[in-house]
């Protein structure tokens, strides 16, 4: 699982028009909350390894983030066919992570 936050994000109309399950991870890798998320995050993305995870880097001026509304990290966005499904801001238990994932169909 990449730890690292991409600099270069898709576009928002590439995530309304992907099929499938998507995780976005709304973050910074200097942020200790992200940091702190991490294993939680890691351990309940384990369980479903066909979900596409994509950690983007979040700040001011980064459009991906202002077209889903981000203010805090890390924030996940859960996305099946382009449709947000749940949405976690600050999670620390896997399990609600895990349950959020659950929404998304296997």
């Amino acid at each position: 699982m990449p730890h690292a936050y991409r600099q270069e994000a898709p576009t928002r109309a590439d995530i309304d028009t992907r099929p499938g399950p998507l995780v976005l991870e709304f973050g910074d890798d200097y942020c200790g909350i992200c940091s702190a998320a991490r294993p939680a995050i890691e351990q309940a993305l384990g369980t479903r390894p066909e979900v596409q995870h994509l950690k983007i880097a979040d700040g001011r001026g980064r459009p991906l983030g202002r077209s889903f509304g981000i203010k805090l990290w890390p924030t996940l966005v859960f996305v099946q066919d382009g449709r947000e499904m749940a949405r976690l801001v600050r999670p620390m238990q896997a399990q609600a992570i895990t349950e959020a994932l659950d929404l998304l169909p296997k």
